[in-house]
């Protein structure tokens, strides 16, 4: 009997050390072709990071990246669409798969190829100084053989009707894998704003009431190519583009009175605007064996070219349209850019993290203006370049219960701005900057974490900031731009306490110049223009909640937060600051027939912060609902904006020019989504890694 068992074992022993052998690959396959279905947590929270989940969620739906940012917490959208913030935090870093991008990026990106999106409030050295918080988009990752199709229709109405359609495929064979994508937007979008404001030292008070609608056919594309070489090194080209066209015409009602002289002006001007924006990057990875360390090195290109003709119009006091401006302007900015990074791993899982980056970018504006009153011409050609070369350190790793990350970065910049008139440079600068990092977290038990972290970052101008073109509003009112900004410093500390899935974050920052908006009057030709500038410094606390809890078919995501935000000014009336809160929650409910309701609230009270009062949506309320048919086609119906509460108001005081001012933005909407997939493909790698890190700053 003993001897049956001893051969049954060994034969058992056999099939299963052959099955091994012989079927492990087969094994493997098998497996991969297994779905598993689960509910994906659309929201994350991890020591204060947020990270949200969009390509199982309802947010896939959004027609447009920008859009769907705004839907997020913590996010804000500028009215006007081109600058992105976080509540208590100011401008981000956005990244796409590790890739440094901008506002011209996120128009070029599909939703339907944007797997999450973190939040991430202290982002390491690694991921350059230019911000205090990280916005990380990570686009979908196929694991499957062979191809995938995603066809998509938007029909959205506003106060006009916007279409959008688009197309992303994807193929992998064997080590190779191709991914591409087409989108066509005809867009039609409204715009209105008015401002009142009174210059005593010139006895003016004035208001003016604008209007816009722009018609802009928009492509958007891109394609990249990706090779495995073995299971440690790759290497990958990819590029993206956007061409656009804006046609639309300026409507502005103008009241101006100084001493006892009125005038009642109707501005009208023909704009005709185009913009051309490209992205390309090649990258290469490889593992150095001998020293176990990973080697990345890459290149990176972007251009950005914007071409404006504006045709200007004024009626005096109910008289004739007479011709008053002929505006030619155009910008043109590249970068090429250059990085290297090394990663070694230790066995006591101790991590070292060392790279360098050079940039180069050049800016050229031509400024061409024939004011028909006076047959006179302005005409100027300015010439701008920046080169920043950085170092940066990463040292994290794990001593009992805390784990610690400690780094620096170095970075110098040169920049040298010239009108080619003139002999002398009007801008020349040359700084050096250290900024260290540094968390630590620390493990109270299985739920609970307490982290403590220190940064300093910069926030430099954009790259438009060179950009000598003005924007016409009408006689007496022109927006500028001031190409002598300097860079924003900040400081912040934290600490964060991590219950389970729920935290609560407290933070102090401090910022040295500051940009905000300011006021030159012109007392020669009357003419007031609004510009940026640096002011003194801004100070503040923020207090921070994240309450996420399920119950049944409801999943609710809550954050609350309180902030006390100072700016000062010599030149700006002081007022008082006072705290303000904001609020986001996130319903959505999961029904019966594979029916998902999404119900999105947010809201700001009255922002008082010395300099400026700031008043935006107190409540703001999105509704959609999901259906899934067939498995390959997704319904989405949206109504943004319910109540149509999206109206931004600002009032404030600076160089003794006193400003009221509403901000008054097209989000009203009704949008009716269609997607249908088909297609799959296999083992799939392709990524991306970030090459220039100051590409935001092109727009």
């Amino acid at each position: 009997m003993n001897k049956i068992i001893k051969l049954m074992i060994l034969v058992v022993s056999n099939v299963a050390f052959a099955q091994v052998e012989t079927q492990k690959d087969t094994i493997s396959n098998k497996l991969e072709e297994i779905t598993i279905k689960a509910t994906a947590k659309t929201f994350t929270n991890k020591n204060g990071n947020i990270k949200v989940d969009i390509a199982n969620s309802i947010f896939n739906s959004v027609p447009n990246t920008v859009d769907l940012l705004s839907k997020l917490p913590n996010i804000q959208i500028s009215s006007d669409k081109e600058t992105v913030s976080i509540a208590g935090k100011g401008s981000p870093l956005i990244y796409i798969d590790n890739q440094r991008v901008g506002i011209n990026d996120l128009n070029s990106l599909a939703v339907d190829d944007i797997k999450n999106i973190e939040i991430i409030i202290n982002p390491s050295s690694k991921y350059e100084a230019n911000g205090k918080v990280l916005i990380l988009i990570t686009r979908k990752l196929s694991k499957k053989e062979g191809f995938k199709v995603n066809l998509t229709e938007a029909a959205s109405i506003k106060k006009r009707f916007n279409n959008y359609l688009g197309i992303n495929a994807s193929i992998k064979k064997n080590k190779v894998e191709w991914k591409g994508n087409f989108n066509y937007n005809q867009l039609n979008i409204w715009e209105k704003h008015d401002i009142n404001y009174q210059i005593p030292d010139a006895n003016i008070t004035a208001n003016y009431n604008v209007e816009a609608y722009t018609e802009r056919p928009q492509f958007v594309f891109g394609s990249g190519i990706f090779y495995k070489i073995n299971d440690d090194d790759y290497f990958s080209f990819n590029a993206n583009a956007r061409i656009q066209k804006d046609f639309f015409g300026i409507n502005t009602q103008t009241f101006n009175k100084q001493n006892t002289n009125e005038n009642n002006v109707l501005t009208a001007s023909d704009n005709n605007d185009s913009r051309n924006f490209i992205n390309s990057f090649f990258n290469y990875s490889k593992k150095i064996k001998l020293i176990n360390t990973q080697w990345f090195s890459g290149f990176q290109y972007s251009r950005f070219n914007k071409k404006i003709n504006t045709v200007v119009k004024n009626n005096f006091n109910n008289t004739l349209f007479e011709l008053s401006q002929n505006r030619n302007q155009e910008f043109d900015v590249s970068v090429l850019s250059g990085r290297t990074d090394l990663e070694k791993t230790f066995k006591n899982e101790m991590k070292l993290e060392i790279g360098g980056l050079f940039l180069c970018a050049n800016a050229k504006t031509d400024f061409n203006v024939f004011n028909f009153i006076n047959d006179g011409a302005n005409f100027s050609n300015y010439n701008f370049k920046e080169q920043n070369t950085s170092g940066y350190s990463q040292l994290s790793g794990k001593i009992k219960k805390v784990n610690y990350s400690l780094g620096f970065r170095v970075e110098n910049t040169n920049v040298l701005g010239k009108f080619e008139t003139e002999i002398n440079p009007l801008v020349k600068k040359n700084y050096t900057n250290f900024f260290p990092k540094a968390q630590f977290d620390i493990a109270i038990d299985s739920s609970k974490t307490l982290t403590f972290n220190y940064s300093k970052s910069i926030v430099r101008p954009n790259y438009s900031a060179t950009n000598q073109g003005a924007t016409y509003i009408n006689p007496y009112f022109i927006y500028g731009t001031n190409i002598n900004l300097n860079p924003t410093i900040n400081h912040e500390i934290v600490a964060n306490f991590q219950y389970k899935d729920k935290s609560v974050r407290l933070s102090y920052y401090n910022n040295s110049s500051p940009v905000y908006g300011d006021f030159n009057f012109d007392d020669s030709q009357k003419i007031l223009t609004f510009i940026q500038k640096n002011f003194d410094k801004e100070t503040g606390f923020g207090l921070e909640f994240t309450i996420p809890f399920k119950y049944k078919i409801w999943t609710i995501n809550n954050s609350f937060s309180v902030y006390l935000n100072k700016i000062q000014d010599e030149t700006a009336i002081q007022k008082s600051s006072k705290p303000y809160f904001y609020y986001y929650s996130n319903n959505s409910f999961s029904l019966p027939k594979d029916y998902t309701f999404l119900v999105n609230i947010w809201g700001l009270t009255t922002q008082k912060e010395g300099v400026f009062e700031r008043m935006q949506p107190n409540f703001m309320l999105d509704l959609a609902i999901s259906k899934t048919f067939f498995k390959n086609w997704d319904f989405t119906l949206s109504f943004n904006d319910v109540f149509k509460t999206m109206v931004y108001k600002e009032n404030f005081t600076i160089n003794n020019i006193s400003s009221k001012s509403n901000y008054l933005a097209d989000t009203h909407e009704i949008s009716f989504g269609i997607k249908y997939s088909f297609g799959k493909i296999k083992n799939s790698q392709f990524k991306e890694k970030n090459i220039d890190e100051n590409e935001s700053r092109i727009r």
